[in-house]
């Protein structure tokens, strides 16, 4: 049995998909058809992994019939936003898929709200020189200051230096907290 077309009960300007306790797709959007170029009649009384056929960055399945988030949410547990590519009619799309739980009234519905993915913000120039970057993201790696100098064919004085010049443009006192600041700047990526 086909589910009714609940599209008009739901508002957004981002592409939006509603579905129910059965994973069956409720109401999809305009705008999740522009994005999908999935016509609202081929998705409403299908399965939304069908519908979506999400996979993460590597090509691994997300969207399909066990799926956790899914899963959590019909039990009642909060799902962080993450990060998918579904398949759409011009190929892969990478999307960040917020899923939010509807309680009250009548039956339980779920709803997933799809975004472009969230970018990070542009790091201010980096106070840092390429090497330092790189000497900095060894240590980040858990390499000691031998290995990193051998590696890059650096003398280990050398190394050190760049080290302490990396503690100094961060105001770090230590390695680790030089690690953090630069994450945290996005001047060394995660």
């Amino acid at each position: 049995m086909t589910p009714p077309d609940l599209s008009d009960a739901f508002r957004s300007g981002d592409p939006l998909m509603v579905f129910d306790q059965e994973l069956r797709v409720v109401a999809w959007n305009e705008a999740a058809e522009r994005l999908t170029g999935t016509p609202a009649a081929n998705a409403i009384g299908r399965r939304c992994w069908e519908v979506l056929g999400g996979e993460d960055g590597d090509g691994g399945l997300v969207c399909h019939a066990g799926c956790a988030a899914a899963r959590l949410v019909r039990e009642g547990w909060p799902v962080a936003s993450r990060q998918v590519r579904l398949r759409t009619r011009s190929g892969r799309r990478p999307v960040s898929l917020a899923t939010v739980a509807l309680r009250g009234g009548g039956r339980p519905l779920f709803l997933h709200l799809l975004q472009p993915p969230r970018r990070r913000p542009q790091a201010a120039a980096s106070p840092l020189t390429p090497r330092q970057r790189q000497v900095l993201g060894l240590l980040a790696d858990g390499l000691p200051v031998k290995v990193v100098a051998r590696r890059l064919g650096l003398a280990e004085a050398t190394v050190r230096n760049h080290v302490r010049s990396v503690l100094a443009a961060l105001g770090a006192h230590s390695q680790l907290e030089a690690v953090a600041v630069a994450r945290k700047h996005g001047i060394l990526d995660d």
